[in-house]
């Protein structure tokens, strides 16, 4: 990773640890799931208003780390306002950038590829993904979305 991305990596994470974006809890979701990371301690907790197959709004609350915290709030930005598919879509992108099966540059991830400096810390890849997999058991109707070891990557 050269310099200038890192130092953008560093920035963004800073900036949506700082401020998260979606933070907080919707007043009637209709979906919902939780997601825990026994490793690090990290909870996430992802709301979902969906319209069909659009998610109208989305919140999350939780601790944890910044990269945890940053990939959550980037997360709520992106999806928010999409339809499912789009969604899945993209956290199955997200996913493989982090896992080193697709190139960043390649990946149609927007903002999201500042992120991609976590691939270079193989044990933060579960921070990162922790919110979406409880974005993707909330949609799936799931309530946790974490507990074991097995349930993250």
């Amino acid at each position: 990773m050269s310099s200038a991305e890192n130092d953008l990596y560093q920035e963004v994470v800073l900036e949506h640890k700082r401020a998260p974006r979606n933070f907080g809890h919707l007043p009637q979701p209709t979906h919902q799931a939780q997601g825990t990371n026994p490793s690090c301690g990290d909870r996430v907790a992802v709301e979902l208003l969906l319209d069909g197959e659009r998610v109208q709004d989305i919140r999350f609350s939780g601790q944890g780390c910044a990269i945890c915290m940053a990939s959550s709030s980037m997360m709520t930005e992106a999806v928010k306002g999409r339809d499912i598919a789009a969604a899945q879509a993209l956290q199955q992108h997200f996913r493989a950038v982090l896992t080193g099966e697709e190139d960043p540059d390649e990946a149609p991830l927007g903002k999201l590829v500042s992120l991609a400096g976590v691939r270079q810390y193989p044990s933060r890849i579960k921070c990162a993904l922790l919110g979406w997999h409880a974005l993707m058991h909330a949609i799936a109707g799931q309530q946790d979305a974490g507990g074991t070891e097995e349930s993250l990557p």
